[in-house]
């Protein structure tokens, strides 16, 4: 009797944003694949028992062909084993779900989906920013950067930018690089104003959490934050909480070390202790 393959969202990386189904599936797989962003706190959730193989494919380094993963899925799940296909933030977005459920229904696999708080939320809460706001935004965009951050977009990509360059709408870049020039001029030659607020969120909801604020025109200034990031645009980002983010005009007056002290030192109110 065949076993059966979970998609499953691991969240952005705190592994209490896992849901419960999500954990549950940890604790009895017979077979985890999993992506490299899945943070080691998530990983020590699956049950010793399971066997456990990384599968993941990270800043254009494939270690393992999207072939190899199928063949994998589908091989565990004919010879009756439950599989966790674990992916970071949800399946359904940037995650090759659609590729993988292509395969399964081919080799008659059964399959289910469940879902996990994808990266774009993550960051926004971690940033203490809205999405949307009456005031600022009623649409989310979300897109992938990594075509973008060469700087040499083509025709096509800044036509499909431009689309979503106004002030009403919230524009959500996963994957957007280390090339912060590239991809401010791919966002100006969209139609982004220049003085359009943006924020690179760095490992969002984890102990490493990063956030830097500034403008699309000033973008390529920003420190080079650990991977993986993502780059929020739109007016939304005026309202993120200052005390949880590091600012332009902090770090060219302070320096960067010194803007980051302070930045974490004003993340705990007067009536709270940090926790060591």
């Amino acid at each position: 009797m065949n076993g059966k393959v979970y998609l499953v969202g691991a969240g952005p990386g705190d592994p209490e944003l896992l849901t419960v189904k999500a954990l549950r599936l940890l604790r009895t797989a017979d077979v985890v694949l999993h992506d490299d962003l899945v943070t080691p706190e998530i990983l020590k959730l699956i049950s010793p028992a399971a066997e456990v193989q990384n599968v993941g494919k990270r800043c254009g380094s494939k270690t393992i062909r999207q072939e190899e993963i199928n063949f994998l899925m589908v091989a565990r799940a004919a010879s009756g084993s439950q599989v966790v296909r674990l992916k970071s933030g949800d399946p359904l977005i940037f995650g090759r779900a659609g590729e993988e459920m292509e395969a399964l229904r081919r080799a008659n696999i059964e399959y289910e989906i469940v879902p996990g708080v994808t990266s774009a939320l993550g960051a926004a809460a971690a940033a203490g920013s809205p999405l949307t706001h009456r005031q600022a935004s009623s649409t989310i965009v979300l897109t992938a950067g990594h075509r973008a951050s060469s700087g040499r977009a083509s025709a096509k990509d800044d036509l499909d930018w431009s689309q979503f360059a106004t002030t009403e709408s919230t524009f959500v870049v996963y994957m957007p690089g280390s090339d912060y020039f590239g991809v401010s001029n791919h966002l100006v030659a969209a139609g982004f104003a220049e003085e359009t607020p943006c924020a690179i969120i760095s490992r969002a909801t984890t102990p490493e959490q990063r956030i830097y604020r500034t403008t699309v025109s000033n973008l390529h200034r920003a420190p080079r934050l650990a991977s993986p990031t993502l780059l929020v645009v739109g007016d939304v980002v005026k309202f993120a909480d200052r005390n949880l983010v590091e600012e332009a005009a902090s770090v060219a007056e302070h320096g960067f070390e010194a803007a980051l002290a302070q930045s974490v030192t004003a993340s705990f109110r007067p009536d709270e202790e940090p926790v060591a």
